[in-house]
């Protein structure tokens, strides 16, 4: 971990109780505000795969569709995957992609107004986006790899406004 993310690491987690175990945090407090995260992954492969991608070949279809549907889907089923995330009423969710030789890049967005940030809806569309990718081309590349899950950038709420 970098100085940067080490001085933004709170002190305690909020997530466990003093005596470890774990809790859903109390947000009842916290003012309501538009906050939005961006989140990617990425998907490893070769290029006859990735011409296939593009060119819309694959045995499956149109994986590209088909990744945004999932990973939007993804993005509002959150707390049914991630036990501690608060539902939150999501108000957007984008799911890009940029295709280069060897890869494609997924970019989910998440907005919401409310008293929590939408790092994790973000970070689920596009780990699920990418997730579905790789269902959709695993027909062609049992070998491709999925990567470089990360947080871009988030604003709203207490913390402000972050991009890596």
């Amino acid at each position: 971990m970098d100085a940067v993310n080490a001085q933004e690491t709170p002190a305690v987690l909020t997530h466990l109780r003093q005596d470890g175990s774990a809790q859903m945090v109390d947000v009842s407090a916290k003012a309501e505000t538009t906050r939005e995260a961006t989140a990617t992954a990425t998907v490893c492969t070769t290029t006859d795969v990735m011409a296939l991608l593009g060119s819309g070949g694959l045995p499956k279809g149109d994986a590209l569709a088909v990744a945004r549907v999932a990973g939007i889907m993804a993005a509002k089923k959150t707390p049914e995957l991630i036990p501690l995330c608060h539902p939150l009423p999501i108000s957007k969710v984008t799911v890009d992609f940029t295709l280069a030789a060897e890869s494609v890049t997924v970019e989910a967005t998440v907005k919401t107004r409310g008293v929590t940030g939408v790092e994790m809806e973000a970070l689920t569309a596009a780990s699920v986006a990418a997730l579905s990718v790789y269902d959709m081309i695993k027909a062609v590349d049992k070998h491709a790899i999925l990567t470089d899950i990360k947080v871009l950038a988030k604003s709203g709420g207490k913390s402000g406004d972050w991009t890596l």
